[in-house]
């Protein structure tokens, strides 16, 4: 499935540093030197969370920056102390009261006081976790998540303080495109950090692959399949699967020039026509460990795919396939190469999650430094082909265009997955 790809794709076990790790650490200890710099001090974080139970992913986040997670086989410690918590809804089996009293957290009810006050701001940072709990479902299909309201309580209190922050936001930033527009853009003009997005660009790999950039993708697609109930949940993190590899394609990320999701039928003629590669839906879920037998198209009864036309010519594609596979997988379509490159994204199960352990280090890594691992431009783009592409759908697969769509930035140096052990849940 590699082919030639030992030139293209670098190896996990890479030899030089890690990220954030000081250069030449080795030659220092040599020279009887200190070998690493004096801890970050902790910094005091305030969680903003939709519901605290188990399971939910304020549990999950939230849990590893008191307790900890796992990295290369080791416990890490986050240098981040939660002071204060507020939860937008109290389930029947709400655990928050009970772990904030364990560990020291004062419980508030607003989410002004989480940050210190409606004009005072004594934390360090944000950590913004609006998914799960009981909130309508518009005609779209889409959570109606009050993640952009929620922002806006953040951010009176920065400007009623005269001081920011760096915010997480996780998930997409908002089910409205032009919402999580606006917040990128107060981000910017106040000039605070915003890191958003899903787990999947930074949990492990199987193969540990990273395409370096300008790579020449032309193609790429990732399938996976979970409860299509809500559409929007497990498409969020497919298309941030997506997009994390084709922004490091020739050029950068460009932009959309249209948007269209289509159901059914539909999704095999598109692929039978060539607008989605066969063979790369093929690729994908043979890699998956949890592939079905038999023909995809015999398996799979209600296919759903949303398809991207960039701007520079692109195509990528990503299709809940849930009777053919659970994980997510990728494969993509290199210029000039007849093999393709393909992975998927392993995702330890609950209820450790441990795919959340990647994603909480790299939000303390942010929290410290001020700016995330990877732009949140990202997420921005993500988060309008998602809303666009569930207005398509609704409107009979009508192919969408819009200048919200015309994102441009560049991909990471590095992507900052996952290497090394990991739990096998297979």
């Amino acid at each position: 499935m590699l082919g030639g790809l030992a030139g293209l794709a670098t190896a996990a076990l890479a030899s030089g540093p890690a990220l954030g790790q000081p250069e030449g650490s080795s030659q220092a200890a040599a020279a009887g030197e200190p070998t690493a710099p004096p801890p970050p001090r902790r910094l005091r974080v305030a969680a903003i969370n939709s519901v605290f139970r188990f399971r939910s992913h304020a549990y999950h986040i939230v849990g590893r920056m008191v307790h900890g997670l796992q990295k290369d086989g080791l416990h890490h410690q986050p240098q981040l102390t939660v002071v204060r918590m507020y939860n937008d809804q109290q389930p029947p089996d709400d655990l928050g009261p009970a772990f904030c009293q364990r560990h020291g957290i004062e419980l508030v009810a607003t989410p002004q006081a989480a940050l210190g006050g409606p004009d005072r701001l004594d934390v360090d940072a944000v950590a913004l976790i609006i998914e799960h709990g009981d909130y309508p479902i518009n005609p779209f299909g889409q959570i109606l998540y009050p993640r952009y309201a929620l922002f806006e309580k953040i951010v009176e209190v920065f400007r009623a303080s005269g001081r920011t922050a760096p915010v997480f936001v996780d998930k997409h930033l908002s089910y409205d495109h032009q919402q999580a527009h606006a917040m990128v853009a107060t981000a910017r003009q106040m000039g605070f950090g915003l890191m958003a997005g899903s787990s999947l660009p930074v949990t492990w790999r199987v193969p540990q692959i990273e395409l370096p950039l300008e790579a020449p993708l032309k193609e790429g697609v990732v399938v996976f399949g979970y409860d299509r109930s809500v559409a929007e949940v497990y498409l969020f993190h497919a298309l941030e699967a997506l997009q994390c590899q084709l922004e490091r394609r020739r050029g950068g990320e460009t932009g959309v020039r249209q948007v269209q999701c289509l159901a059914g039928e539909a999704v095999w003629q598109a692929c039978d026509q060539g607008r989605i590669s066969w063979p790369l839906v093929v690729e994908a879920v043979g890699r998956s460990p949890s592939a079905n037998v038999g023909p995809i198209r015999e398996n799979v009864l209600r296919p759903l795919a949303i398809l991207i036309d960039y701007a520079d010519g692109t195509r990528g594609a990503v299709l809940n396939l849930i009777e053919a596979v659970t994980d997510f997988c990728f494969a993509g379509r290199l210029e000039g190469r007849a093999e393709p490159v393909s992975f998927y994204f392993n995702l330890p199960s609950p209820p450790g999650a441990r795919f959340f352990d990647p994603l909480t280090y790299w939000i303390e890594q942010f929290f410290h430094r001020g700016r995330p691992l990877y732009p949140v431009e990202r997420t921005l783009l993500t988060s309008t082909v998602l809303d666009l592409a569930l207005h398509s759908l609704k409107e009979d697969s009508r192919p969408i265009q819009s200048p919200y769509l015309q994102v441009r930035y560049a991909a990471p140096a590095e992507s900052g997955f996952f290497r090394g052990p990991v739990a096998d849940r297979h």
